[in-house]
């Protein structure tokens, strides 16, 4: 659970400033101040006013307000929905670092510089396990770009500054301390990060802010805003700068970020003891033909080291390390996993695997009022499947021909009268030739859940059509 920072904890900089919010006091304390500017880009009470200004003076000429019309696939429909977002320009060629949740399933989108001027932009790659995407403005000049910090350098209580767009209020900027340096989230209605923990401050970050970044009063970048806690007041979460840049570097080079994958799911050692002499990671689960499995890794084990690296993770925020290293192992190489089962310690060779999409292309069917997708290896483990064959049914339009005839969410399409369907690419085809030969009746074989069975399909509408939609 996240606390609210208490007023009552908040010191007070005199007597008289004691009653007025924290806040208040804290901007008291800041302008009343004598002090420098520290190297780790703290302002220790004082002098701070002119580190404020220095340091938005430096980043605002990089800001970038980000309009994307998003793609949404919701109750068997596509629709097109406009989105605000925030980024900032990194490089002097243009290039853009913002969220995977602002500028994602885009192809191009819309940026409005800081001297108010409109320059499309290309998204040159995303990566939803980090929520980072890249964009290379489209203008053959130079830019103002920001100068990068190091955010493992960082401390809880240190100042900064959250730039960006909140709500569509372009040029905003709040001011905050870190309150923690490596905050794990899990549920809450956020996105899993499997490689990174997460900045939290109390900056105010809000609907729009996404992608903006997180300033010390160097006036350098530590973070990438991206989250707030809703229903809690001024709980936001940046993305730290070293993960977005060694993200954004990968984007560049081959506009993706290549992992590897074995297959097992992780848990901290104080889930099955708590002894803080036992070291290792605990193995929870295994993918089903997964590298792992067919290694011999069994639920239960503890992961002791990686090719001779020791692993430890004692409490949840110490996972991602350990799924990063995993991840950053050369893909289709042999690893050598060092492993505890019961007293016995026992070496296992697995060779990793190229992890896949988070997700596939989606497309929309609209005569028959349904949108199918594509099953990456993700998905098909996600939903039990031996084989990565078949299309998933993401939406039924209420009323639509699809769902009228029994389709729903969830259902995996596995043949068409018959014929095997290998993908999405092949269902596609499949659809649009029943649409142009005006048959009829259709027969579908569908796994849904654990059971197989079949549905026919009525055609009432002969319009070709299915909309394309690459992410």
């Amino acid at each position: 659970m996240l606390f609210h920072r208490s007023p009552e904890n908040a010191p007070a900089t005199s007597a008289a400033a004691a009653g007025r919010p924290w806040r208040l006091r804290m901007a008291f304390a800041i302008l009343l101040g004598a002090s420098t500017l520290g190297a780790g880009g703290c302002a220790s009470i004082g002098g701070g006013q002119s580190a404020v200004f220095r340091a938005k003076d430096s980043i605002s000429p990089a800001l970038v307000h980000i309009r994307p019309v998003k793609e949404v696939f919701s109750q068997g429909q596509r629709r097109e929905l406009v989105v605000l977002g925030s980024g900032f320009i990194v490089t002097a060629d243009g290039y853009v670092l913002t969220n995977e949740h602002v500028a994602g399933e885009n192809d191009r989108v819309y940026c409005v510089l800081s001297d108010k001027t409109e320059v499309e932009a290309k998204v040159v790659g995303t990566d939803p396990y980090t929520d980072i995407a890249v964009l290379k403005l489209d203008a053959d000049r130079p830019f103002q770009h920001v100068r990068i910090g190091d955010s493992d350098k960082i401390q809880a209580g240190q100042y900064v500054l959250a730039l960006g767009s909140p709500h569509g209020l372009a040029r905003s900027v709040s001011m905050g301390i870190i309150s923690v340096t490596d905050r794990h989230l899990v549920g809450d209605g956020f996105m899993g990060a499997p490689y990174n923990n997460w900045i939290q401050t109390d900056a105010a970050i809000n609907p729009g802010n996404s992608g903006g970044p997180l300033v010390n009063l160097r006036g350098e970048v530590i973070g990438v805003n991206s989250r707030k806690l809703s229903g809690a007041e001024n709980l936001g979460f940046a993305i730290p700068i070293n993960i977005a840049s060694e993200v954004m570097r990968a984007i560049i080079k081959e506009g993706r970020v290549r992992r590897s994958w074995i297959g097992v799911n992780l848990q901290e050692m104080l889930a099955k003891t708590k002894d803080p002499a036992q070291k290792g990671v605990l193995i929870a689960d295994i993918d089903p033909m997964s590298p792992a499995q067919e290694a011999g890794v069994q639920t239960g084990d503890i992961l002791l080291a990686i090719n001779g690296t020791p692993v430890h993770a004692r409490f949840e925020e110490d996972l991602p390390a350990v799924q990063k290293l995993i991840a950053d192992l050369p893909i289709d190489s042999e690893a050598t996993l060092s492993v505890q089962r019961g007293k016995d310690a026992i070496e296992l060779k697995v060779k990793t695997l190229e992890k896949s999409a988070l997700k596939g292309k989606e497309v929309a069917f609209s005569e028959w009022g349904f949108t199918v997708a594509e099953i990456t290896p993700a998905v098909g483990r996600g939903l039990g499947l031996k084989a990565r064959q078949g299309a998933l049914i993401t939406g039924v339009q209420v009323g639509g021909i699809a769902g009228s005839a029994g389709l729903a969410q969830g259902d995996v399409i596995l043949s068409v009268d018959e014929k095997a369907v290998e993908d999405l690419a092949h269902f596609q085809g499949l659809y649009t030739e029943r649409l142009q030969s005006k048959q009829p009746l259709t027969l579908f074989f569908i796994k849904r859940g654990a059971i197989t069975r079949y549905v026919m399909v009525k055609q009432e509408q002969t319009a070709q059509g299915g909309e394309r939609h690459e992410p």
